[in-house]
């Protein structure tokens, strides 16, 4: 399938995807009737941005490393964003309106677990992702990354992270933001801002992942005023490294230096919807937005600058040329721009199981513009091949996790939205 040039929409999420309009012939003409009414008249076309209902399936597809099955888990699921495996194999599923549900042997519970923290659902803004403490076996602790209104105007938000114990009853407990980003923003009237960026209600971050030291990242965007993000004295356009507490680690590379936030890691970033911290090598990835064109994978590294707003491969939408393209001194490049189309990048993860053997090392990501991408990479760390697949179901795939048994797991960004399954095919 091919990519196509993502629409102004691409600011908030949405995957711009062509359809064909089909004709279908009209009545026959009274006599009379000027010539032009004998023409067929054309059906509604298609929005672009509405994808079409998923099957029943399974569904059997062919990969270049071989065949695939695709199963629905668990159907039923509005807008789902972020997904946690439990220790009983269990699942743990957000949705952006503001709801976390579970998923037990196989059967979403019609009930939503109590006790979220109120939310600020606009545009799509919503409840984002989910992660379990590396001693949830002990502790029952998960956080929940969500867009947290003001205390006076709603519109005037930003993003945090919440904590809460969940013991698999029908509510949370001792529930507590742990971190509150400085970003607070979107409240008419919006100010003066270059290049064409996008509503408020987009462009959050949002996800979660722990490293092997017990170390929280969260990523925060740049909320579509990308003129702050070079400035590190806020939290836009930022990932974030905390303790399990929300407290600030003494090695973050800004802690204690004048005019910095200390809980930074990193910066220039625009909207960073994607992150994979890879216990196997200790690298820590990262998927981005770009504007139109140049969506980005980056490899994290501490106190780095990727470049936002002041340097991007893709074109901002009022066609005003950015500062820089790619080697400009004091920044740092992508693994891989997507150009000239935006891919419109979900969560990534790094292949190690042993049900795909031809996938190990791989970067597996779900996209927006509904394929699972798959990029190979060389002993350098360079994108070597890539590889478009699952197109056939035309699905938005938001999140991308390897669960327990060694296979894959896609939540699709629908309103009727699902839990897939991929595993080898026969």
């Amino acid at each position: 399938m091919r990519t196509l040039c993502a629409a102004w929409a691409v600011v908030v999420g949405l995957a711009a995807w062509g359809g064909a309009a089909l004709a279908q012939d009209g009545p026959a003409p009274a006599p009379g009737a000027a010539a032009a009414a004998a023409a067929p008249a054309a059906a509604p076309k298609r929005n672009p941005f509405l994808s079409e209902p998923l099957g029943q399936g399974p569904w059997e597809l062919k990969t270049e490393a071989g065949p695939v099955r695709v199963s629905v888990v668990a159907r039923g699921l509005d807008h789902p964003w972020g997904l946690a495996f439990l220790p009983d194999g269990s699942m743990l599923v957000t949705e952006r309106p503001g709801r976390l549900r579970v998923i037990r042997h196989g059967v979403l519970d019609p009930r939503p677990i109590e006790g979220v923290p109120d939310v600020f659902v606009s545009g799509i803004s919503g409840l984002y992702d989910i992660a379990l403490h590396p001693d949830f076996r002990k502790n029952r602790l998960i956080y929940m990354s969500y867009v947290k209104p003001g205390p006076q105007v709603r519109a005037l938000s930003t993003l945090a992270v919440v904590r809460a114990r969940w013991d698999g009853g029908p509510a949370l407990k001792d529930v507590q933001d742990i971190f509150v980003a400085d970003a607070w923003y979107g409240a008419p009237p919006l100010p003066k801002r270059c290049c064409g960026q996008g509503p408020a209600t987009g462009s959050y971050g949002s996800r979660l992942a722990f490293d092997r030291q017990g170390f929280l990242y969260v990523t925060s965007g740049d909320r579509n005023w990308g003129e702050r993000v070079q400035d590190p004295s806020n939290h836009f356009g930022k990932i974030l490294r905390l303790y399990d507490n929300g407290g600030v680690p003494r090695d973050n590379p800004f802690a204690g230096k004048p005019g910095y936030k200390p809980e930074i890691w990193s910066t220039g970033h625009r909207n960073p919807l994607g992150l994979f911290y890879d216990r196997t090598t200790g690298k820590l990835w990262e998927s981005e937005f770009g504007p139109r064109g140049g969506d980005e994978i980056n490899l994290i590294r501490k106190g780095a600058n990727y470049g936002w707003i002041d340097v991007t491969q893709g074109k901002h939408y009022d066609n005003e040329p950015a500062k820089g393209v790619k080697d400009v001194p004091g920044m740092t490049d992508p693994v891989i721009a997507f150009i000239p189309d935006s891919i419109n990048p979900g969560n990534l993860v790094v292949y190690h199981g042993d049900r795909f053997p031809a996938w190990r090392g791989n970067i597996l990501m779900g996209t927006m513009t509904r394929s699972l991408w798959r990029g190979t990479l060389d002993a350098k760390g360079r994108v070597v091949a890539q590889e478009r697949m699952l197109t056939e179901l035309g699905q938005r795939f938001r999140d991308t996790r390897v669960g327990p048994d060694g296979a894959l797991y896609l939540l699709t960004d629908e309103t009727d939205g699902a839990v897939l399954k991929v595993e080898p095919g026969k």
